[in-house]
């Protein structure tokens, strides 16, 4: 049987794997027909690895050996702490993201290699490269990295030619993203997108925390400080309050014996209207709408101009976000198809699009943010070191190659030194730093020595820069798919054995050579594609990459992670070249 491509949706909340099958997409269940995948990971009494519903229930009496929202800390260089042990936001994700291949292999009955996963529209390339690393140590090749609210968009409109212009409105557990989305002769295409990385459900639900604790304060003299199980329980309680406010206008939230003090217990007992909870929530409502103001005026269009409204992401169901966009709009927001659901449906589609199976809707997505470099330049009036020069500019559609000329500034100038940002303020201090790299050795030519900075873009987000002396030629280039990794290959292996030892399973190559187990799927993955690119290459670049393809198979047979990391890349660079 020929590889599947599954769609996940690696959410902040919850977690979803879906597969495109009978010219439709499938979300699938575990042995309990449960669809929704709770994103918690802890550890049992006896060190047993739990993901999913039973690390949730053990949250509140454990809630020191067990992790919720690890999305909001992907691709930050830190750790968290899992039962003594400090493991990365990476590692934790790709328990979820191995529990969901587990169900995926149960249901379909052919393992799973391949994936497509799904982002927030405004993760950064650092958050993307992080999400990346999560798959490939889970035994996963991410074959695409797509941005959540182009996955619901597929899921609504893959069976649609007509033209319109939508607007996804994607309300999830910690993330908020805004895309608006042109839909012609079934294309989908991205025109505009915005969004806050932190900015969800996991806010609903701290002001309904803050509520529970000043009601305790006030009424009984309490504050639970480091009490942690009790602040587990009320979180927990929280959350739920949170849920039925969606569907009743009052809600008792009552917790027994919440903690002890002075040899007392301590109950809880608070009724919550659901106006209250809407004015505790409702500066959070109206961030998202200006960003939906943003989105709309990068599409260079007004409110009248959209058709419709897409809902995405559990935090949707409230109420007052409805309310809202209706008013806003003056039309009620689509939300026939399940908000959890959707993403995953939607990266399922385009799996198997991916896969060569007969899919409606053709996918053209754009950049959230702006690429460019610093140089010196005048901002306000004044000459200044920083100046952001955006070269590939946010809502450009991708894969996407910018090159624009810059120049030396003093004469026999030897080195130039390349700092490249994200980000949309003329100040480059104020955008975030993705990468830096040198140019050593230009030609001793007058100020006004002429060097190209070429940017390259994948679909995946990936960004690849290149800077060239024009005069000779000389050229050096970054990858910038590891800008806070901390995961070279020989780590990522490493990683991927520690998973393996907590799921008590050992993951293997198809063909069963044991040298191609010190490598990963990733890279199997890429020599196929190389091979698969052989015939149409340059002779040049043809033998070039025969020569890494050798180089890989050496580094494998000889445990060299770091040989190993640099042909891969090497050989990254030249298919990104060959398939954009």
């Amino acid at each position: 049987m020929s590889d599947i491509i599954v769609g996940i949706d690696l959410g902040t909340t919850n977690s979803e794997i879906a597969v495109y099958r009978d010219g439709r997409p499938v979300v699938l269940a575990d042995d309990g027909g449960r669809m929704i995948l709770p994103s918690v990971v802890g550890l049992a009494d006896n060190g047993d690895l739990l993901v999913g519903e039973d690390a949730r229930n053990q949250y509140v009496l454990h809630p020191d050996r067990t992790i919720r929202s690890i999305k909001r800390r992907m691709g930050r260089d830190e750790t968290v702490s899992l039962g003594g042990r400090e493991v990365s936001p990476q590692e934790i994700s790709a328990m979820i993201l191995r529990r969901l291949k587990e169900i995926a292999e149960a249901r379909l009955g052919q393992p799973v290699r391949k994936a497509v996963i799904t982002v927030p529209a405004y993760f950064s390339d650092a958050q993307r490269q992080a999400t990346r690393e999560a798959g490939e140590i889970a035994g996963l090749e991410p074959v695409r990295i797509l941005n959540e609210p182009t996955a619901a968009a597929l899921t609504y409109e893959a069976g649609h030619r007509e033209g319109r212009t939508i607007l996804v409105y994607d309300l999830g557990g910690g993330t908020f993203d805004v895309s608006v989305v042109r839909l012609q002769e079934g294309v989908v295409e991205v025109v505009s997108g915005h969004g806050n990385n932190h900015l969800g459900g996991d806010d609903f639900d701290a002001k309904l925390v803050a509520h529970i604790l000043e009601h305790l304060k006030i009424k009984q003299g309490i504050e639970l400080g480091d009490d942690v199980r009790a602040m587990a329980r009320v979180t927990r309680a929280a959350e739920t309050a949170k849920k039925r406010l969606s569907d009743e206008p009052y809600v008792l939230v009552e917790e027994e014996y919440l903690t002890e003090v002075d040899g007392k217990p301590v109950h809880l007992s608070l009724e919550i209207a659901r106006g209250v909870y809407d004015d505790m929530i409702m500066p959070f409502i109206d961030e998202t709408l200006e960003a939906v103001h943003v989105a709309l005026k990068g599409a260079g269009l007004t409110v009248s101009q959209v058709d419709e409204i897409l809902l995405v992401g559990g935090a949707t169901r409230t109420p007052l976000v409805r309310r809202r966009l209706e008013e806003t709009f003056g039309m009620a927001p689509r939300g026939e198809v399940d908000p959890d659901l959707c993403v995953a449906l939607g990266a399922a589609i385009q799996g198997g699009a991916i896969a060569g199976q007969d899919v409606s809707a053709v996918l053209v997505d754009a950049t959230p943010y702006s690429f460019g470099i610093s140089t010196l330049g005048e901002l306000g009036g004044e000459f200044y070191p920083y100046c952001f020069v955006p070269v590939i500019t946010k809502n450009t559609p991708i894969p996407v190659r910018r090159s624009e000329a810059f120049f030396t500034s003093v004469d026999d100038q030897e080195v130039v030194e390349i700092n490249v940002y994200q980000g949309e303020s003329r100040d480059a201090l104020e955008n975030i730093k993705i990468g830096q790299f040198k140019v050593v050795g230009l030609s001793r030519a007058p100020a006004g020595n002429p060097v190209v900075v070429d940017l390259a873009l994948d679909r995946d987000g990936i960004l690849r820069v290149t800077a060239t002396e024009k005069l000779t030629g000389l050229e050096q280039r970054i990858v910038i798919d590891k800008a806070v990794s901390r995961f070279g290959e020989g780590g990522l292996t490493e990683a991927r054995q520690r998973l393996d030892t907590l799921f008590g399973t050992t993951e293997a190559t198809e063909s069963g050579d044991e040298t191609e187990d010190t490598g990963s799927p990733a890279a199997d993955a890429l020599i196929a594609r190389a091979e698969a690119k052989l015939d149409e290459a340059a002779e040049e670049d043809r033998a070039e990459m025969i020569d890494l393809i050798e180089a890989i198979h050496d580094a494998r047979q000889a445990g060299d992670g770091a040989a190993l990391a640099q042909a891969c890349d090497d050989l990254r660079d030249i298919l990104f070249y060959l398939e954009t």
